[in-house]
């Protein structure tokens, strides 16, 4: 029997065609279309999916599609920028990417204006007009991702993706099932980056042909990192800004499931410590390995001379295994801000420093990320727990580096979960995963950040189909933004994690320069 889901069918047929032929197929919506002569005007903002009413955009971003959320006979949108005019109708709404370079270019640094007519029957109706506001700042043109289905039904059908944000175009990185057999498989996760650079990335692939894979400056190799000084090959990464170097969290995690919890999901680790390891000479050392703290989430100032964390302090009492014991006690695993300096000569680290004390307000702080002008440290906050991309209640917080201060972004928050962010490489954007359209799968939305930290209202990531996301039965995990594509090849990945056993790191006390 032969078995293909819907998105490797998807993937397929954008692999199989030529991109301009492609999106040209799904860009049928605006021939033909007229606005109605006489209609019924009604005092509210219309109800369409993806909700791109008075959102901020790069002006560079791919055409905003959009359909009417509801029920409908026929839909016309007119979008006015300047001289320009351009009308889309039909079932969805779906402007062109010359009708569209044509609005954004007119509407930059101000906004278009955008009417919806719908139809029901004989009567026509014109909603209250909306603006699409066009930022001068540019967004990074690719970003990448995990795609995973939430149930873990498909744990193995997995990918690492890339798009391109300028159009709908997009690519497998990393092809789980090119690895998997009938009876073993793997999982591939953390794909991560040096200052945006696709040539400079690593990726982790786990269980069956596992190692960590690093691509740089044309060099691919596949690492071995387990060693007997180390708690586990590392996890969760942190590229050094400009040197070879990069910092992992080492994890024993598990993961456990409720039926009574509105998380119905729980990741947890029974320990973690943290890592830095020398890209070039293949080495790792210990840098926070206490038995009592779980360390985890590092991330560097842009300046290369600051590392940031979370911690959570626990003591086991040996009542039970520890891995019982943590799903036993999750709710009183709540992680704290820390920070170590970091001297570039020496590569020395110094002693840890408390930054946010978020247990004592009864909350877990995790994924801190900073800005790339070091003004502002963005994390996600939870009741408990690391992983809060299964929680409903996560949010995300924004921290004042001059000041200390900090503030949750309602601007950009929801009422279900936010997590997985990551800033663009001019500091005006950020993208995060979020569960806000259904509370089940996890999307890409992005948001504008301006001079003063603020965020505008997220917009959902386009699609040449608005309808898309809610025919697509994956979740998107870890959005990450890149200045160009990744060029290695999925089989080529796949070959390397196959054919080689990786190379064994070597421990040191401590890393030289």
């Amino acid at each position: 029997m032969i078995s293909v889901t819907i998105s490797r069918v998807r993937r397929m047929v954008k692999s199989a065609l030529p991109f301009c032929l492609f999106a040209s197929l799904l860009l049928s919506g605006c021939h033909n279309a007229t606005v109605p002569d006489t209609f019924a005007e009604v005092n509210k903002a219309p109800k369409i999916y993806p909700d791109y009413c008075d959102v901020t955009v790069p002006l560079n971003i791919a055409p905003l599609t959009f359909e009417w959320d509801g029920k409908a006979d026929e839909v016309v949108a007119r979008f006015r920028a300047g001289d320009a005019e351009v009308v889309c109708g039909g079932d969805k709404v779906q402007p062109d990417m010359d009708q569209w370079h044509t609005l954004t270019a007119n509407a930059t640094g101000k906004a278009m204006s955008v009417e919806v007519f719908v139809r029901s029957g004989e009567q026509w109706s014109r909603y209250k007009p909306f603006s699409i506001y066009v930022s001068g700042d540019s967004i990074d043109p690719y970003i990448s991702y995990r795609l995973i289905s939430p149930s873990y039904v498909t744990y193995e059908e997995l990918t690492l993706n890339q798009r391109c944000l300028e159009n709908y175009d997009e690519r497998v990185m990393v092809d789980n099932m090119l690895c998997s057999t009938e009876l073993s498989g793997q999982c591939v996760n953390c794909h991560n980056y040096q200052q945006y650079d696709p040539n400079r990335m690593q990726f982790h692939a786990r269980q069956k042909d596992g190692g960590t894979v690093i691509s740089y400056n044309g060099q691919l190799r596949k690492i071995n990192m387990r060693n007997d000084s180390i708690l586990s090959a590392g996890v969760y990464p942190a590229w050094h800004p400009w040197l070879p170097l990069i910092v992992y969290s080492t994890n024993n995690t598990g993961q456990s499931f409720h039926t009574r919890n509105l998380n119905k999901i729980e990741v947890f680790d029974s320990a973690s410590d943290l890592i830095a390891y020398d890209v070039q000479k293949n080495e790792v050392t210990n840098i926070e390995n206490d038995t009592t703290e779980f360390e985890v989430f590092p991330c560097w100032a842009p300046d290369g001379k600051t590392l940031y964390y979370c911690s959570a302090h626990f003591e086991f009492r040996d009542t039970a295994s520890h891995d019982r014991e943590v799903i036993m006690r999750a709710k009183e695993i709540k992680y704290n801000l820390y920070k170590k300096s970091f001297d570039t000569d020496t590569y020395t680290f110094g002693p840890r420093q408390l930054v946010y004390r978020a247990d004592s307000l009864g909350r877990s702080v995790t994924l801190p990320r900073v800005s790339p002008d070091g003004r502002y440290l963005m994390f996600t906050i939870g009741n408990y727990g690391v992983f809060h991309i299964w929680h409903h209640e996560a949010d995300l917080c924004l921290m004042n580096l001059a000041d200390g201060s900090i503030r949750p972004m309602d601007e950009i928050n929801s009422a279900d979960t936010e997590s997985y962010h990551s800033w663009s490489s001019n500091g005006r954007w950020v993208i995060f995963s979020s569960r806000r359209d259904d509370g089940g799968y996890t999307r890409p939305f992005i948001a504008h950040i301006d001079a003063d930290g603020r965020g505008s209202k997220p917009f959902e990531l386009p699609q040449a189909d608005p309808d898309y996301h809610r025919q697509f039965m994956k979740s998107y995990n870890i959005p990450e933004f890149m200045k160009g594509p990744v060029d290695v090849k999925p089989q080529d990945f796949a070959r390397l994690l196959k054919n080689s056993n990786g190379d064994a790191v070597k421990y040191v006390g401590k890393l030289k320069k």
